[in-house]
């Protein structure tokens, strides 16, 4: 299956900082941080009515933070909840901490060394009031969000789930306008898979993502995901058996279709999936896996 036969839908109907009541229960207010990583821009979501929980305040922009503010009068704020801390999700939090006094909630991420290359920049000196851990419950009045940790695009990425409208804030772990990118030293293949397999187990009727609009039908959107990741690593495989040595060959012949710009993006991923095939005994290379190694089949 190629990223083509997923079907992306990458249409949503916005404004910047307007809020939009999406359902019953959640509002969603978009950032103005369009980029080829996150489409039209962070979606920050807003749920209850009268004392809410934030999730995701989004990037550290005062204009967007004031939106949030703005459509939240004469309501409060129970919880910041953060799935991931890449810095178009969680650098939000602090400010609107400060200005409403509700308590920043997320998990800190493995860390990393200095210098270590990787993709989309991740919030080093995250510092949440409260630690977030697989299974927290937090509840308002007609509303309970429970937290679903699923590593792999970050080591500290989580969902969350609504009980009441059987939904799953999927933050960037699965989003219905692209793959998502899984880029070591944080980002983790073997991690992904085994999240994927813990979202295909739930029962949840829809996804509200990070970035662009909801996913009906997410179980099956998921099984999608899953067998993409399959074959490129059947991809790879066939690569290495044709002699093909390094991720930068790799990712020429396996990525036709992305212009020369994205070629960086795509040798995180082949890089992410080579690691996990080094590890499951599928793969060979000179010493630890890294972009610059040379692999070949087990």
């Amino acid at each position: 299956m190629s990223a083509g036969s997923i079907p992306f839908n990458r249409e949503l109907e916005f404004e910047y900082g307007a809020p939009a009541q999406i359902t019953p229960l959640i509002r969603r207010v978009v950032a103005n941080n369009p980029s080829s990583f996150t489409l039209h821009g962070t979606n920050t979501y807003i749920v209850g009515q009268g004392e809410v929980a934030v999730i995701d305040p989004g990037p550290e922009d005062e204009v967007h933070t004031r939106s949030i503010l703005a459509a939240l009068k004469g309501e409060k704020i129970s919880q910041i909840l953060v799935t991931h801390t890449h810095t178009d999700h969680s650098p939000g939090a602090r400010s609107l901490a400060h200005a409403t006094g509700a308590p920043v909630i997320g998990a800190r991420a493995r860390p990393i060394a200095d210098g270590a290359k990787t993709i989309e920049a991740g919030e080093k000196d995250f510092a949440p009031d409260i630690e977030l851990s697989d299974g927290d419950c937090f509840a308002g009045d007609g509303w309970t969000l429970s937290a679903v940790h699923t590593p792999g695009h970050m080591s500290n990425h989580h969902c969350f789930a609504l009980a009441e409208e059987s939904a799953l804030f999927s933050g960037d772990h699965v989003m219905g306008w692209n793959t998502s990118i899984v880029s070591p030293p944080d980002g983790n293949m073997r991690e992904y898979f085994d999240s994927l397999g813990i979202c295909l187990k739930r029962d949840d009727t829809v996804y509200h993502p990070g970035h662009g609009p909801m996913i009906d039908g997410p179980r099956s959107f998921v099984q999608a995901y899953l067998d993409h990741r399959r074959m490129r690593e059947d991809e790879i495989t066939q690569c290495m058996e044709d002699g093909v040595e390094t991720i930068a060959d790799m990712v020429r012949r396996m990525y036709t279709h992305l212009p020369d710009t994205m070629h960086g993006a795509a040798s995180r991923s082949v890089f992410a999936h080579m690691e996990h095939m080094v590890e499951s005994g599928r793969a060979t290379c000179n010493g630890a896996p890294a972009v610059g190694s040379l692999y070949r089949p087990a």
